[in-house]
């Protein structure tokens, strides 16, 4: 069974919540989306608490796929991404509402929505939410057959224009690790936690049960290479 995650903000202190069939809940600030960065990722400071996961082996390319690729309207992933993400219009990443990137990974990353920071051997911490599933036969549930674990979701055109496309026709070489701001094997893994550090905040969770069928798992459409 998969779950699409609905995560409503609650402050905790000096609210009382009162349960008549909705949740009430303060919405803070947060993350703007006017703030949104590629370039700081080498000093990227994390606000969530976290719980480390085992490394598997993995390589320095990370890969991409359009999200316009992903068209199934009942999937998870379809939801998750036109109602929680938005398109950078000058880098054609996607990215939710506290700056973590859109990207595909295996079964081991759990549910659509689950969020991760994933640290570089060149320090870099990417932030990350999982938006589509990469079918299992594809992977050993971590990482992918080919040995990379990130699958980028973007708008391949934007991201075209900003980042440039090789003779192949593919963005960034179809490998973003050719980028000095994702450059890097990963080294550590985290599971994000529905706890902000030392804020007093977290997250009332809504799960809504969903039958995930085969036609639900987009098609590997992974494209890399020139590393």
């Amino acid at each position: 069974m998969w779950y699409n995650l609905c995560m409503l903000k609650i402050k905790l202190k000096k609210v009382i919540i009162l349960v008549l069939g909705i949740t009430l809940f303060t919405t803070l600030s947060g993350f703007k989306s006017e703030e949104f960065t590629i370039d700081n990722f080498d000093n990227y400071e994390k606000e969530f608490e976290t719980e480390e996961m085992d490394v598997c082996f993995n390589i320095s390319a990370k890969t991409y796929m359009p999200y316009t690729a992903i068209t199934k309207k009942g999937s998870p992933q379809y939801k998750y991404i036109h109602e929680k993400m938005t398109v950078d219009e000058t880098t054609g990443m996607l990215y939710d509402e506290e700056g973590f990137i859109g990207a595909a990974l295996a079964s081991d990353f759990g549910k659509i929505g689950s969020r991760y920071y994933f640290t570089l051997d060149s320090g870099i911490v990417l932030p990350i939410v999982k938006v589509d599933a990469k079918p299992d036969m594809y992977t050993d549930g971590c990482a992918a057959l080919s040995g990379h674990i990130i699958e980028f979701v973007i708008d391949t055109k934007k991201a075209g224009s900003y980042f440039g496309v090789g003779p192949s026709g593919l963005v960034n070489y179809g490998n973003f690790n050719n980028d000095s701001r994702f450059e890097g094997v990963i080294v550590k893994i985290e599971k994000v936690l529905d706890e902000k550090i030392d804020s007093g905040i977290t997250y009332v969770e809504h799960e809504i049960e969903v039958n995930l069928k085969n036609e639900d798992v987009d098609t590997e459409l992974s494209m890399f290479g020139g590393y």
